[in-house]
């Protein structure tokens, strides 16, 4: 049986945008990532999907802005990204570990 996840924290519309644009530019850096992407064809889509994903997270914090929330809430913004998986999606955009012991 899967674990029930727990709720995401009240987030105005907006930084729901925010953090679902930002975890979607993530997603297409992790596949960019030269030392881990294996096929240029796929790291070139990802390169692609990247512009809109990068135009959608300015319109959420222009947005943002706009309202007149002029603070990120940290606390709250971490906790939404880490019940939707934040941290093992933002592994994929770090350099993997060393395989050999000369590689430096």
């Amino acid at each position: 049986m899967v674990p029930e996840l727990p709720p995401l924290p009240a987030l105005t519309r907006a930084e729901g945008q925010f953090i679902d644009a930002y975890l979607a530019v993530v997603d297409q850096v992790g596949r960019i990532n030269p030392a881990r992407s294996t096929h240029t064809y796929g790291a070139l889509r990802a390169a692609q999907a990247l512009v809109s994903g990068a135009v959608a997270l300015k319109d959420a914090l222009t947005v943002m802005h706009q309202r007149g929330e002029s603070d990120v809430h940290v606390q709250t913004l971490a906790r939404a990204l880490r019940v939707l998986d934040g941290e093992r999606r933002s592994l994929r955009v770090t350099l993997p570990p060393s395989v050999t012991p000369n590689d430096p």
